[in-house]
């Protein structure tokens, strides 16, 4: 708007400049009828070439405005995504199944939350994309950089999402068989080996530990406790590749933060009593952790968990029950909202976004641990008080 304010302002300038130069050319003795009549008389094509130059001027401001809206903005939108009910069906199909041992029939909704993800290696946005979102209270806008790595691609954030998805499926079965004290076996295998650490060339990948200074390896914890206790002393650990066994010393490393580290990244491989498949489609990420769990204790016990409300919320989770931060929860409590519930499960390390952006009808309850989880949805089914249950602030 401002460049066709600019053009109209210069043109009509134009135009009075030029009347009053017309009639000053004879202004020294001319007759009174000459000027009068030099007035009238405008010079010839003066009137018609301006008003063209205006128009292509306006055309191309336009044009360039066009452009500049089109072309795309480096920024990140989130807006608020489906949710869909762990202990229900998606596309007629269970999206929680279990063989091998009984299940249960159940009420209710327990629905893990999701998020729009638009730009950055999501896909294009644009600059009136970007304004839309900024305007609207239920989006947010970022900073594509405060997101996402520089030279992520969509392929690479795919894969990303896809891994994690499936590590967070395998951890929520975890927690709720932990939950419920069912055993089960879990091996930890070396999935990387950083170059120039300590485990370079004395580990590799696929190696699966058996013992780290002399302790059996049930999880990550004795892994870091046996490295926290060597301190900087050589460390003894058993390894197993390939059907063969050996042994192997290394003297951990103090990293960046200051911790002992071996320089290796592990991965959790789990054997559990019976078999747990989880249907969900086109959505990835490691936030439905803790609602899978939930999902799975409900199936595999008696009775309706939800006492037939409508509960949702969102959370990492690890195989130990803890329940971890996750991004989008504005967005995610709205779509909750939408779509009726009336509890909502937030992590506690996400309280502070938590503040200030509960949508109206909807009560949220901090959870850190899935114990945490499941007694705030136990006391929503039985009508308990949920204001003694943590909230954030």
């Amino acid at each position: 708007m401002s460049s066709d304010q600019a053009s109209n302002g210069q043109a009509s300038s134009v135009r009075r400049a030029g009347s009053t130069t017309a009639s000053d050319a004879d202004g020294d003795g001319a007759p009174r009828r000459r000027r009068r009549r030099a007035r009238r008389t405008p010079r010839a094509g003066a009137g018609r070439r301006r008003p063209t130059t205006l128009g292509v001027s306006v055309t191309v401001a336009v044009l360039c405005g066009a452009l500049a809206l089109a072309l795309p903005a480096p920024f990140v939108t989130e807006a608020p995504g489906p949710t869909f009910n762990t202990v229900g069906s998606v596309d007629g199909r269970r999206l929680i199944s279990v063989d091998g041992r009984p299940t249960y029939p159940t009420t209710g909704d327990l629905d893990l939350t999701t998020v729009y993800v638009k730009g950055g290696p999501n896909g294009p946005l644009n600059a009136v994309d970007a304004f839309g979102a900024w305007l609207d209270p239920t989006r947010s806008v970022a900073p594509t950089e405060l997101l996402y790595p520089p030279d992520l691609t969509t392929q690479e954030l795919e894969q990303s999402n896809t891994v994690a998805m499936t590590n967070s499926q395998q951890d929520a079965i975890a927690a709720a068989l932990t939950y419920e004290k069912i055993p089960f076996t879990r091996t930890l295998t070396v999935a990387r080996v950083v170059d120039g650490t300590p485990a370079s060339g004395r580990l590799r990948d696929g190696d699966v530990l058996e013992k780290v200074g002399g302790r059996t390896v049930n999880g990550i914890d004795d892994v870091r406790g046996a490295v926290a206790d060597a301190a900087g002393k050589p460390l003894r650990l058993q390894v197993r590749n390939a059907g063969a066994n050996r042994t192997v010393s290394i003297t951990p490393a103090r990293g960046q933060g200051g911790s002992w580290q071996l320089g290796v990244a592990l991965a959790a491989t789990y054997r559990f009593p019976f078999a747990v498949s989880i249907g969900l489609d086109n959505v990835g990420g490691p936030s439905a952790g803790m609602m899978f769990a939930l999902g799975i204790i409900d199936t595999i016990t008696p009775g309706a968990l939800t006492g037939g409300k409508h509960i949702a919320g969102t959370g990492t989770i690890s195989a130990d029950g803890t329940v971890g931060p996750i991004g989008g929860i504005a967005q995610k409590m709205q779509g909750a909202r939408d779509e009726g519930a009336g509890l909502f499960l937030a992590p506690g390390a996400n309280c502070s976004d938590v503040v200030g952006h509960v949508p109206g009808g909807l009560t949220v309850v901090r959870v850190d641990t899935l114990d945490g989880a499941v007694r705030a949805v136990r006391t929503a089914a039985s009508g308990g008080d949920l204001g003694a249950l943590p909230r954030c602030g």
